[in-house]
């Protein structure tokens, strides 16, 4: 009855509070509008790329999209917005405006899902070939809670594995990494888009994730961080190329990991009402089985439907990456205090928990996940003194709001909830 009674309370107050994910999409569209480097309309059809770029869309359906390579005109950027998201009975997407400070031909730009976020901002750090964009969305739960920030930096560093090339990629990132740490920016960061880096032991990339400032690093969801190019250890997370040869698409097939969804620790930890929910990140189309070969060769990729294996092909020569973020007041670390003991988790957690408790002296603790109609579904005992790690399994748990349910031998019960996904 007490477990009853406490899950009661807390279901009251549960409904008050906003919880959502949004998912991230992040694309080089191969010189969407832009006729240059042997794309034309023959082998570049944008008509063609909206029925595609729709296609891969339907399938995710990201509340943001970022992208790379789209010719700098707005009426490009409406074109596509008109006629490869907007339709089939969706509307709610919107785009931000970037100034393009630095007259590329091609730019960044991003698509937003009006109906769960708006664009606050857009600050541009120039650089010397294309701007780096900092586009700040902003979402709104549904109950008028408190707002969340989510700042999606996207680039396309310079192209080449030149000695030259190198170079320009590592003044670009290190142009926005002081950015970053002068105006001590803090919060949900993304770094989003084609780095054109062939490890991660190149400068550029090391200034992201391995700047001398800490609280401004960018950190790999994946944590697969090594000399990626041409390597097939990585096979699995490699982003281009997707053709093995072509006049508008670049050949050599899939051996490169160029294309990244990076994250700040407010994000991998989620301290800031948006946290990485763990094993969303992936590269779409990619089954770790075409190494130095096109997305079609054989064996049959089955990791998506034939559809969108075809139009990821006919699309790009990149593969998008995606991830989800878990936002609202459900996310980050809950905790039970009391004066004896402190238990902690991080929310959101996956098929299992990690508990963190802290003792000023000996405790003897029953611990119980129940769910939303208050029913026990497993027990387990803590004891212990200091600080302690008690790991529960939820494996065969469907996604779901559910309670921990902490209760001292001597004291009685204390409780928080947690999200699993």
């Amino acid at each position: 009855m007490r477990i009853l009674i406490i899950a009661g309370l807390l279901i009251s107050s549960l409904f008050l509070q906003a919880q959502d994910t949004l998912r991230f999409m992040q694309y080089n569209l191969l010189m969407y509008g832009n006729d240059f480097g042997g794309c034309n309309q023959s082998n570049n059809n944008l008509n063609d790329k909206n029925q595609y770029l729709n296609k891969i869309v339907e399938y995710f359906r990201p509340d943001v999209l970022t992208v790379n390579e789209i010719y700098k005109a707005d009426y490009i950027h409406e074109y596509l917005m008109s006629n490869a998201l907007n339709v089939n009975g969706v509307d709610y997407f919107e785009k931000g405006n970037p100034p393009n400070l630095a007259n590329s031909y091609i730019v960044n730009q991003v698509f937003y899902n009006k109906e769960k976020l708006s664009l606050e901002s857009d600050i541009v750090i120039e650089t010397g070939v294309r701007d780096i964009d900092i586009f700040k969305l902003k979402y709104q739960p549904a109950n008028s809670g408190d707002p969340v920030y989510i700042h999606c930096i996207v680039a396309h560093l310079k192209a080449g594995n030149s000695y030259e090339d190198e170079i320009e990629r590592s003044n670009e990132t290190n142009k926005l990494m002081n950015y970053l740490s002068n105006s001590n920016a803090s919060g949900n960061y993304l770094m989003m888009g084609d780095f054109n880096v062939y490890s991660s032991s190149e400068p550029a990339f090391q200034n992201l994730v391995n700047y001398q400032n800490n609280e401004v690093r960018f950190y790999d969801p994946i944590n697969r961080l090594g000399e990626w190019n041409n390597f097939y250890v990585f096979s699995d997370v490699h982003t281009q190329s997707t053709h093995t040869d072509g006049d508008c698409a670049s050949g050599g097939g899939m051996d490169d990991r160029f294309d990244f969804i990076l994250a700040s620790d407010e994000i991998i930890d989620g301290t800031n009402k948006a946290k990485y929910v763990p094993g969303s990140y992936r590269a779409i189309g990619q089954d770790g089985e075409h190494f130095n070969k096109s997305l079609l060769d054989s064996p049959q990729n089955t990791t998506v439907p034939v559809g969108v294996l075809n139009a990821l092909y006919g699309m790009s020569d990149h593969l998008p990456v995606v991830l989800e973020l878990a936002v609202g007041d459900n996310v980050g670390i809950s905790q039970i205090n009391n004066k004896d003991f402190r238990v902690s988790i991080l929310n959101p957690v996956s098929d299992g928990i990690e508990l963190r408790i802290k003792s000023s002296k000996p405790v003897q603790l029953n611990l119980a996940i129940v769910n939303l109609q208050g029913q026990t579904l497993t027990q387990e005992f803590y004891e212990g003194q200091g600080t302690g790690i008690k790991k529960l399994s939820i494996y065969g748990l469907p996604k779901g709001i559910y309670f921990l349910i902490v209760k001292d031998r001597k004291k009685g019960s204390s409780a928080m909830k947690f999200m699993k996904f």
